[in-house]
């Protein structure tokens, strides 16, 4: 229905075009103005008429006066026959031209694009032809499409599974955890799909492993008892629930039993050295020393402690773009009980950062989760 307006719009406007050619072309020339005077004499020979009868000019004066008005309305006559004759003459190739521009203008370009153009493609949609090429979409477009394919498929349980991670990525917890709820239902249980749940929902609720995440680690660990990622949380709830001593037991068993080269052993280390009351040093300290820190008395743990976090300090204080390394030195002066000194690294973080808003808010939820402020 659409095509067939549009043709008819089309038809119109070649109509037009072509009635706006042919209308001058086609159209006959004017009559002259020798029709006028043929009149005028016409009625002057019956004006003399008139005056002889009513006895106004004698028989002589009437007849001279009838030669000569006779003699120029022959004048008049003959150039207006000449030019009916000439003025037909040309309008024949006129209408000739009319007929061959209708031709020219309707079947022209219909030849031409017959010739040149490609009728036998399909149509394409307008979005379609200035769509950016594949590899340059940004990931908000690249997001949209997955969006709008799931709104589409809602059951489609591979596009939930891998957009949940981009959206956590993103920051966008809420909808990071609605995408892992659907997955795990679509795809079905398994002990990555419940950690990776608890995770998004712990995201969400600021990092707090919230009685929903826990028991979906509970289920995951029940899946498999070697889940990392569920068995970290596991101990960060218990932390949170101001077990300590069960946080430590948990993390220690999981970096006892990590594979060599885990890319998560350096923060659960960070995460026992924290409730050990070991702090991290400049440089991750491994379980060897975690452990060698437990066997020493507690002065000689605090000595290594505060030797570490000058290390780390010196560092800084030299090179100072590492967010991860400010993040550390500010905690570990809180589990040392220096909160002065905690709150000087925050100062002297946010100045060294100060063209990193990203990572100038980092510290400053850091301090606020820390109590830190005023």
């Amino acid at each position: 229905m659409v095509a067939m307006i549009l043709w008819v719009i089309f038809a119109s406007m070649t109509a037009a075009a072509i009635f706006a050619v042919v209308w001058p072309l086609g159209r006959a020339p004017r009559a002259s103005g020798g029709g006028t005077d043929v009149a005028v004499y016409k009625d002057q020979l019956r004006e003399i008429d008139r005056d002889r009868a009513n006895g106004l000019i004698g028989e002589a004066e009437a007849e001279a006066a009838r030669v000569e008005i006779s003699r120029r309305l022959l004048a008049a006559a003959e150039p207006r026959t000449a030019a009916g004759t000439a003025d037909e003459g040309r309008t024949q190739p006129r209408r000739i031209a009319a007929i061959a521009a209708l031709v020219v203008l309707t079947l022209g370009p219909l030849g031409l694009y017959i010739a040149f153009g490609s009728p036998n493609l399909p149509g394409e949609p307008a979005f379609a032809r200035i769509k950016t090429p594949q590899g340059r979409e940004s990931i908000a477009s690249l997001i949209s499409q997955v969006e709008t394919h799931l709104a589409a498929n809602p059951d489609d349980g591979a596009g939930w599974e891998v957009i949940a991670p981009v959206y956590t990525r993103l920051g966008r917890f809420d909808d990071a955890v609605k995408a892992r709820r659907k997955a795990l239902a679509l795809n079905g249980e398994t002990a990555t799909r419940e950690a990776d749940l608890g995770e998004a929902e712990t995201a969400a609720a600021n990092g707090v492993v919230t009685a929903e995440a826990k028991a979906a680690f509970d289920r995951a660990v029940a899946g498999d008892p070697k889940e990392a990622k569920a068995r970290y949380f596991l101990g960060l709830a218990a932390e949170q629930d101001g077990r300590n001593g069960d946080a430590a037991t948990i993390w220690r068993s999981l970096l006892a039993e990590a594979p060599a080269g885990a890319p998560w052993a350096g923060f659960v280390t960070q995460a026992l050295a924290r409730v050990s009351g070991t702090a991290v040093a400049a440089a991750e300290p491994s379980t060897a020393e975690i452990s060698a820190a437990a066997d020493m008395s507690e002065d000689a743990r605090r000595d290594m402690i505060r030797g570490m976090v000058a290390r780390l300090a010196g560092r800084l204080h030299d090179n100072g773009a590492d967010i991860e390394g400010w993040l550390r030195l500010v905690r570990a002066y809180v589990v040392l009980g220096d909160r002065g000194k905690a709150k000087d690294a925050a100062v002297e973080a946010k100045r060294a950062l100060g063209e990193r808003p990203d990572d100038v808010k980092r510290i400053d939820d850091l301090v606020k989760g820390l109590g830190l402020e005023g």
